[in-house]
């Protein structure tokens, strides 16, 4: 699905070697997190908690696929929030590449974020003030790349999901499925190691949500993606499968 200009512009757009292919993006390792009653991270021991995840450890390599299973609760949703720096957890570690996410400072965790990491939701997030390429260059703002520069990776990227016309609507003027493929283009927009993606056709009807697991598939060639789902459709497009049940490892195949 993706065009080949687009897979020559990733590939001219670092100065890195193809060593990709065999490395691990994302290493969990005997991760455990703890919400309190306040609603932040663990502190102190008096304090009421939840615990989310239970001593969870899992590599995704590059050019894979994990699926995220598991009822409501499980710790899927706390899973991807970890992994993209949102929160660190109360225990264990959470590695990108050879970093600690757990080691950086907010700030630094913002950059790795935004450079490395790109995130597909559930709901879109698009903001609806702004065309399909504006939101897909958004990250780009934020990475201060000029604006020509932005505007044809954008404009690249809504061609490669098959959108290249539509890079003048608005979100409101888009389907479902026309809005997830512009929300998976600003996901790649800065061209990141790994893409996670909370329930991404849980919004979409099964045709629709099958292209967009198609864009998935091609995605996850060259990247590290990380699924939450209840949809087994979706998890079927993963390399590995991962089940979770009250925060634990209960089955990986």
């Amino acid at each position: 699905m993706f065009n080949q200009s687009v897979h020559e512009s990733r590939s001219s757009s670092r100065d890195r070697t193809d060593d990709r292919e065999s490395t691990t993006a994302v290493r969990l390792e005997d991760v455990t997190h703890r919400y309190g009653s306040s609603g932040g991270r663990f502190r102190s021991s008096d304090e009421r908690t939840v615990t989310a995840l239970r001593d969870v450890s899992f590599d995704v390599p590059t050019g894979t696929i994990v699926g995220l299973e598991g009822p409501s609760g499980s710790g899927k949703s706390t899973i991807l929030h970890a992994v993209a720096g949102l929160l660190v957890p109360t225990e264990g570690s959470v590695r990108l590449r050879d970093t600690d996410l757990a080691a950086l400072s907010d700030g630094e965790r913002t950059r790795m974020r935004r450079r490395h990491i790109g995130i597909v939701f559930q709901r879109f997030h698009l903001l609806p003030s702004l065309s399909a390429r504006a939101n897909v260059a958004l990250p780009l703002v934020q990475a201060g790349v000029p604006r020509s520069d932005r505007r044809e990776r954008a404009t690249d990227l809504l061609e490669a999901v098959g959108l290249g016309d539509r890079t003048a609507h608005l979100p409101g003027e888009l389907s479902g499925g026309e809005r997830q493929r512009v929300a998976i283009a600003r996901a790649l927009s800065t061209d990141p190691d790994v893409i996670v993606a909370d329930e991404p056709t849980g919004e979409l009807d099964t045709a629709t949500g099958g292209d967009v697991l198609e864009l998935l598939t091609d995605i996850g060639r060259d990247r590290a993606v990380l699924v939450a789902s209840h949809d087994a459709a979706t998890l079927s497009v993963a390399d590995r499968v991962i089940t979770l049940r009250d925060g634990r490892v209960d089955d990986d195949r």
